[in-house]
């Protein structure tokens, strides 16, 4: 059997493009495979579920389009499937004076972005959404929310495999390679062929693409990012979502808390480097993850211009007070016994070998595949979008 696609990895960017190529091409065949024994183990089913509004990101960028039709789409989605969802709104939240300016900087981007109904708000505004906030000046996001994406993913799981479609797991792509017109594709247990191979792998899209003949310049690094989550007894203290202002030289939002839908805040993450890729605890160590990043020259330009952010954030990783002067700032009444440790996630971040963060999606493909190669936040929240994008980009690499 020759089928039309086969797509690798069943977090929520496969699983879009499985869903969105089903109804593009409802004739096809079309195969997931993906390494774990369910859908959505990794990036999807880790982060913490919020659905993003589209304000942070460069108008223009993949990221700001597909991020806003993104959260469109999973909003509908979800009502559409009854899958539980949350616009609870945000507050992103300038502490001092000299930080306005910033915050009328991101308020600015997001009204290019389109985000009309943002507003800016002083601290006694403020104090009416978050009573127990502290800040000078927020910026009010009413679109955000939050959702449980591995409930998306599920869901994504059923209607796909509901249109006649297959997902195998326990079955990582080893390699892939074209022969005679198509696509052979060897995993642990089988050779497969196909007309057509989407990379949707995450924390492994790099090496994917590699085991392809591709020769991608980004590497991918692994950030494990920590949580802690609130006591049931300061969890009235949070009614949605409350977010620093980011730090723009680097790709993360800062420690924040969210409410989560299932019940309870989550307070984080911070950002350290992992010494696995699907290192979800301060002990995991592999051997070649770790060789393969200290060998790429981009991660030690990084560390070099980034090391004192980088210590920062270790030592917030050892030191539950060093957390906690940082969920103070926004929370002020927060104290350590309000917390409790809570899952870690690991994050894919793409890095070129100048030592820049690559702060976009990022695709590359050739006339019989497509691979995704960044993908991360928002792009559980874009991941609907991301399908269309992917099928566009079929239609045309793939002549279809």
């Amino acid at each position: 059997m020759i089928y039309d696609f086969v797509i690798a990895g069943a977090g929520i960017v496969g699983l879009s493009t499985a869903y969105k190529l089903s109804l593009a091409y409802p004739d096809s065949k079309l195969l997931i495979l993906d390494k774990e024994n369910r859908v959505a183990v990794h990036q999807t089913g880790h982060n913490s579920g919020v659905i993003h509004s589209g304000i942070y990101y460069q108008p223009g960028s993949y990221k700001a389009r597909n991020c806003i039709e993104g959260r469109m789409q999973t909003v509908e989605f979800c009502r559409e499937n009854n899958v539980p969802h949350n616009i609870c709104g945000k507050v992103i939240v300038a502490e001092k004076e000299e930080d306005v300016p910033k915050l009328v900087s991101i308020y600015k981007r997001g009204l290019q972005n389109g985000l009309d109904e943002l507003r800016l708000i002083d601290q006694k505004e403020l104090m009416e959404i978050e009573p127990f906030s502290n800040g000078v000046r927020a910026i009010h996001v009413p679109y955000a929310g939050i959702v449980d994406f591995g409930e998306v993913c599920r869901k994504l799981f059923e209607k796909i495999t509901d249109a006649g479609h297959s997902i195998v797991f326990n079955s990582p792509v080893k390699r892939v390679y074209q022969t005679n017109g198509s696509i052979s594709i060897k995993t642990n247990k089988e050779s497969l062929k196909t007309r057509h191979f989407i990379n949707c792998t995450g924390l492994h899209s790099d090496r994917v693409a590699r085991s392809s003949g591709m020769k991608p310049t980004i590497k991918i690094v692994p950030f494990r990012g920590e949580y802690y989550e609130l006591t049931e007894e300061a969890q009235h203290k949070i009614k949605g979502l409350i977010y620093p202002l980011p730090n723009p030289e680097f790709p993360f939002l800062g420690v924040h808390f969210t409410r989560i839908i299932n019940g309870g805040v989550e307070c984080g993450p911070n950002a350290v480097f992992a010494f696995k890729r699907e290192g979800y605890s301060k002990t995991s160590f592999d051997f070649q993850d770790t060789i393969e990043t200290l060998n790429f020259p981009g991660f030690w330009k990084l560390s070099k211009q980034h090391w004192r952010m980088g210590l920062d954030e270790m030592y917030r990783s050892f030191s539950k007070s060093g957390f906690l002067k940082n969920l103070q700032k926004l929370v002020p009444s927060i104290e350590s016994h309000h917390l409790k440790k809570s899952p870690s996630g690991v994050r894919a971040m793409a890095l070129q070998p100048n030592g820049e963060i690559l702060d976009d999606f990022y695709f590359e493909t050739t006339d019989r595949e497509i691979h995704v190669l960044n993908a991360p936040s928002p792009a559980a929240t874009a991941g609907l979008a991301i399908g269309d994008e992917i099928v566009k980009k079929a239609k045309s690499a793939f002549s279809l």
